[in-house]
């Protein structure tokens, strides 16, 4: 009976196709595969996995495992995979998870090189599921086997064909690779795409990602001949750093588009820095998105019109859209939502206005947006889109109608999908604004190749990000993280080790600024007192006037306690100062003792303050951040942030840019510039700073005062400095 249905066909699909062969491709295109649990009892996740692979149209070698059954689907039943005489390149294991490690130990004695787990039951219900999924992630090192997975629905390739799930259905052959952190949201969005006639290379469930993550299957698909456009559903990343050197490379040559859900601020740690605070739990994706050139989808329909966008569409040379439309208010929504969206409204050549204008009724608008008006016909249509499409500062054209009693809807879908033809270097995407009398239309358009909305400002969004994708695989690369030789490591490891030997976490100011001083921060010189003669003595070393503050880890806002004077001119007022400020902290915080005073050489006023701070994220580090310093900090919340791990020079001068501290740094209403250069060297030398030393949880620089060109010896100065470290 095995002769009749073997299904060895001698894998002619499979060895035809060396290119669709990636890093990954014992899991995409196996030449053979063992189904752990299979079984022929309908209703059970071995039953449907096992029907999935044959009805895939699989052409390797399947071999289904269950010792309590001699054939499964006319296919020999195996014991065990040790028993299978043939060589096996993956295996999907679902059997109850008391058992997944000694059939994985079993896969790996038999040589196997991919498991895909579906079975549950691991660190998702913590406790020993927990040990359990460590224990089988180090299994898999030892034998040189990956795995996705564990707790996932499987994944699929339409390309091979393959289909090792438990999904009902199998997706259309397409060109979009899905990668999804949720299974059931990847089975949701399959029955949806079968639906909708949209097509797939790969489908991917993560599960669990204990050894496979999100970034392995990125770069796959990077890889993939079949992929042109890279989606992933996440609701973490693991590995912050590898995501972001694999997702920074393949931005620059497929497009990647991340829906990252969680975006509550409810989950951020409470900080006691102004960057913790200003940090939320979702800003260190944003910011790793930006730096690596990931598109965020913000919606579930924002990520699949990104898709189908670029699935069907070229890439466009530029962000000039031009709007051809029956209707002057979808215009001007339109219109509005180019803007909104940072691209620009195409501005026509004087041969095309005068070709316009030769041809289409005088009430016809004929600047962009092109308004044909109510009475426009499907062949008016056509004449505008040839036009428009055919002018040389047209970069992609948005369609729009409205179903009247004079317009044949389903002949003006047939004219879009022409133009698309005719044009195939331009991007052409269409909003049918109706319901049933745009329905069919808007079908045809989908089903040949022009992606349709029902309102403009989803094209235009997918018309943004084709535009997004097209500039920065032109820009050039960030260049190599900034870093400088004249830092003294060693005198930062002695300060910080000194404060652990204290029991403290908090660093005191003066430990604080001498820290930044040891890396080539220029900061307000600092002494540490203990009495009010030792004030006076600092105060004279250090050159009157001068300002002084509490020194204490657990005082996080000194002016609220008494704990600063400011422009202490005299030794008299130094020593009176000394005594007043513990004096109001006893007063206001009786069971907190102080360290002391720190006597601090008082700058000159009139530079522009600025704040330049650290908070660790979980998943990917430092985050630097920039912006207005002083009181402005929280007041305009004028910040940027960027991954320290990835920060280059020309990073710097982008984040820079994005804030309004760029403006009077430039120099604002008659004031000299500021030494922007030495900005940006700070905030580089901080960065490398918490690089080196990952023990530094948060740390503000605030006010940094920048100077007016000229007006100092020293561009800048570092007048505030806190550090915690771990």
């Amino acid at each position: 009976m095995y002769d009749k249905v073997e299904w060895k066909v001698t894998l002619n699909g499979l060895e035809g196709e060396a290119n669709h062969m990636s890093h990954l491709g014992e899991f995409f295109a196996p030449r053979s595969v063992a189904i752990i649990g299979a079984s022929k009892t309908p209703g059970k996740i071995g039953y449907s996995i096992i029907t999935n692979v044959i009805k895939s149209g699989y052409t390797g070698h399947v071999y289904p495992i269950n010792p309590k059954e001699p054939e499964i689907m006319g296919l020999p039943c195996y014991k065990s995979v040790l028993d299978i005489p043939d060589e096996v390149e993956l295996a999907v294991i679902a059997v109850p998870a008391s058992l997944v490690m000694a059939v994985a130990d079993e896969c790996g004695r038999k040589g196997i090189k991919g498991l895909v787990t579906i079975t549950a039951g691991f660190k998702e219900v913590g406790g020993e599921g927990t040990q359990r999924e460590h224990d089988l992630v180090e299994l898999c090192h030892r034998y040189g086997m990956r795995m996705v997975g564990p707790n996932c629905l499987g994944i699929m390739d339409t390309h091979t064909p393959i289909n090792l799930s438990f999904a009902a259905g199998f997706p259309n052959k397409g060109e979009i690779a899905f990668v999804s952190q949720s299974g059931a949201l990847l089975a949701s969005i399959l029955d949806w795409s079968l639906e909708n006639g949209l097509g797939f290379s790969k489908f991917v469930s993560l599960g669990n990602k204990a050894d496979l993550t999100e970034a392995d299957f990125i770069q796959d698909a990077a890889e993939d001949e079949y992929t042109k456009v890279i989606l992933a559903y996440i609701e973490d990343v693991k590995g912050g750093a590898r995501f972001c050197e694999v997702a920074g490379r393949v931005s620059r040559k497929k497009p990647v588009i991340i829906l990252k859900s969680g975006t509550s601020q409810a989950g951020a740690q409470a900080a006691s820095s102004h960057t913790g605070a200003l940090a939320g739990s979702d800003l260190a994706y944003d910011t790793a998105f930006k730096q690596t050139g990931v598109m965020r989808a913000r919606t579930m329909e924002e990520l699949f019109s990104l898709a189908m966008a670029f699935a069907t569409q070229p890439v466009p040379a530029g962000d000039r859209v031009a709007i051809v439309t029956n209707s002057g208010g979808p215009g001007i929504v339109a219109t509005d939502a180019v803007e909104a969206a940072g691209l620009k409204m195409a501005r026509f050549t004087k041969e095309t206005l005068e070709t316009l204008r030769a041809n289409l009724p005088s009430e016809a608008n004929i600047y962009d947006p092109v308004d044909l008006i109510g009475d426009a016909t499907a062949e008016r249509y056509k004449f505008a889109l040839e036009t428009v499409l055919g002018d040389e500062n047209t970069d992609s054209v948005l369609v729009l109608l409205t179903p009247t009693g004079v317009l044949d809807t389903d002949r003006a879908a047939e004219v879009v999908v022409g133009a698309r033809a005719q044009f195939p270097d331009k991007p052409i995407l269409a909003a049918f604004m109706g319901g049933r009398n745009t329905e069919k239309a808007a079908r045809y358009l989908q089903d040949n190749g022009v992606p349709t909305s029902t309102f403009p400002e989803p094209s235009i969004r997918a018309i943004q990000g084709l535009a997004a994708f097209a500039r920065h695989r032109e820009e050039p690369e960030a260049g190599a993280v900034t870093t400088f030789d004249d830092v003294d490591r060693d005198r930062v490891r002695q300060i910080f080790e000194a404060v652990r030997q204290d029991g403290r976490r908090v660093l005191l100011g003066s430990e604080a600024s001498e820290v930044a001083a040891a890396y080539g921060i220029p900061v307000a010189r600092s002494v540490l007192t203990t009495g009010p003669e030792a004030a006076v003595r600092a105060a004279q070393s250090l050159g009157l006037p001068v300002v002084m503050k509490v020194a204490s880890p657990k005082i996080l806002h000194k002016s609220d306690v008494g704990g600063v004077k400011v422009g202490l001119d005299t030794p008299v007022k130094v020593r009176r100062g000394f005594i007043d400020i513990l004096d109001s902290v006893a007063n206001y915080l009786p069971n907190i003792q102080p360290h002391g005073v720190e006597v601090q050489q008082m700058m000159p006023g009139g530079g522009t303050e600025l704040i330049i701070g650290m908070s660790k994220d979980m998943q990917f580090g430092p985050l630097i951040m920039f912006g207005l310093g002083g009181i402005y900090v929280n007041l305009f919340k004028d910040v940027s942030f960027r991954l320290a791990g990835r920060l280059s020079r020309k990073e710097i001068e982008d984040m820079i840019g994005e804030t309004k501290a760029q403006t009077l740094l430039r120099g604002y209403r008659g004031k000299k510039p500021a030494d922007i250069g030495a900005v940006v060297d700070a905030v580089g030398r901080i960065a490398q700073l918490v690089r080196d030393f990952p023990e530094v949880t948060e740390l503000d620089v605030n006010p940094l005062i920048v100077y007016e060109k000229g007006v100092q010896e020293v561009p800048l100065t570092a007048l505030d400095v806190k550090i915690t470290i771990s």
